[in-house]
């Protein structure tokens, strides 16, 4: 690894923590009735169609995937720096649906409250649930992860990077001192 860079997780570790969630999911909603997944962009997009993907195995059902951009909701949106982010994509009502919201980390929830934001203006769900796959605590907001791949304490000065095969070209979580 470079200096100041180490691996906390790999492609196997990864595989496991998602497989695991995606059971999670599916014992907490007594199955995947009614279950959508909306990943928020971008990186927690490769993690919301990886888990559709387990849970539309595990339970022999489609689930439907949304993609969702936040920028617009952040609390901080006229001090960040512009970012080439997709659309939000979601073609389903989210009424009445049991939404699982994904997001790579979790770290002071100030993203998840905007996703939470964006979504409500779509609708109303039965419930949100939030599953990520690294929680590093700092919470600024009351928010805290229905599912949670690995819990990660680090200091704020840390850099934690989720790397995805379908945009880096491996899996894998590294911290940057």
């Amino acid at each position: 690894m470079a200096d100041g860079v180490t691996k906390v997780m790999d492609e196997d570790e990864i595989r496991r923590a998602l497989r695991r969630i995606a059971h999670e999911i599916i014992e907490r909603n007594k199955g995947a009735q009614n279950l959508v997944i909306i990943g928020v962009q971008s990186r927690g997009v490769p993690m919301a169609k990886r888990l559709a993907d387990l849970i539309s195995q595990i339970e022999g059902t489609d689930i439907t995937v949304g993609s969702l951009n936040v920028a617009l909701y952040r609390d901080d949106y006229a001090t960040r720096s512009a970012r080439t982010i997709s659309a939000t994509e979601i073609s389903f009502d989210v009424t009445d649906k049991r939404v699982i919201l994904v997001d790579e980390v979790l770290f002071t929830g100030r993203t998840t409250r905007a996703a939470m934001d964006a979504i409500m203006d779509l609708g109303r769900p039965s419930v949100i649930q939030l599953a990520v796959l690294i929680d590093r605590g700092h919470k600024e907001l009351p928010i805290r992860a229905d599912y949670v791949g690995k819990n990660l304490p680090t200091s704020t000065k840390e850099i934690v990077e989720v790397h995805w095969v379908e945009t880096k070209g491996e899996d894998a979580v590294m911290i940057a001192k």
